[in-house]
């Protein structure tokens, strides 16, 4: 492809889907203790759930400029006239400063965009722009689809405390809800690129069968696709996942976990579905 494609390991692209698609991934750093580590490195998740049961501090950090040029430079070296970066909220991290201060010092030409959203909310407008890309569209174009696909892509999660969000500093418009927070279990949303409340339910199994009503009222607006992620939380994905294919038969919907970087802010027992049109 002449227009390459490069975001931050948040997307969680399925690695057989990135590598299909020729996407390019940034890992985002994570920080147990005194010990970093690229999110990559851990793509289970087994060492933030492990930090996590301990009750270790669990944080994150950006991936350096360095990460990104690197990325840009590898895309040329393939041939690359031209390279689109997506990167999570710039509300949520510094990972897109690091990706324009890197495209900054890079001599091929760079467009860098500012998601607004995260987790699949950003690999699957990823994705659109590499289909974009792959059927030789401009740089224009794919920047302009990745955009559009991110802003109108709806992103929900579910998490068992607000605790993780709100320690570390990404809980947005959810911080209504701290003093409810043993009496209801809120559905949160990513909004205009911060975490945001939706709903409030009182049990887990609520949450869940809430979740697929909304995500069947957005699918009925238009062809979709579907995502179902969760923070050690199999059986909840699970039970989520099987909701849906019953009651949305014949959508694709993918499955994958939420990574360390986002994880170690939900905490585990979180589960999330991204319906993003096609």
């Amino acid at each position: 492809m002449s227009v390459a494609i490069v975001t931050d390991s948040t997307a969680y692209l399925p690695v057989e889907l990135a590598q299909e698609c020729g996407v390019r991934v940034v890992p985002v750093q994570v920080i147990v203790g005194s010990e970093s580590y690229p999110e990559t490195d851990d793509p289970d998740s087994a060492r933030l759930s492990a930090a996590l049961m301990a009750r270790q501090t669990v944080t994150t950090s950006r991936p350096s400029p360095e990460l990104f040029l690197a990325a840009f430079a590898d895309c040329v070296a393939e041939g690359a006239t031209h390279i689109v970066c997506a990167t999570l909220s710039s509300d949520m991290s510094a990972t897109y400063e690091s990706a324009l201060l890197a495209a900054r010092e890079c001599g091929a030409d760079v467009t860098v965009i500012d998601s607004r959203t995260a987790a699949m909310g950003l690999g699957f407008a990823v994705l659109a722009g590499a289909r974009v890309a792959q059927a030789g569209g401009s740089a224009v174009s794919v920047a302009a689809t990745i955009t559009r696909v991110a802003a109108e892509t709806r992103v929900m999660f579910y998490v068992d405390t607000l605790e993780y969000l709100r320690k570390g500093g990404r809980i947005g418009g959810a911080s209504a809800l701290l003093g409810h927070a043993l009496q209801v279990k809120p559905i949160l949303q990513i909004a205009d690129g911060r975490v945001a409340p939706l709903e409030k339910v009182r049990t887990a199994a609520k949450a869940i069968s809430r979740m697929v009503e909304l995500a069947v009222a957005a699918a009925t607006a238009s062809n979709v696709e579907i995502a179902v992620q969760d923070v050690d939380a199999p059986d909840r994905a699970d039970s989520l996942m099987s909701q849906l294919r019953e009651s949305l038969p014949g959508i694709s919907i993918v499955r994958s976990q939420l990574g360390a970087a986002v994880g170690a802010h939900l905490g585990p027992g979180s589960v999330a579905v991204v319906i993003a049109p096609l």
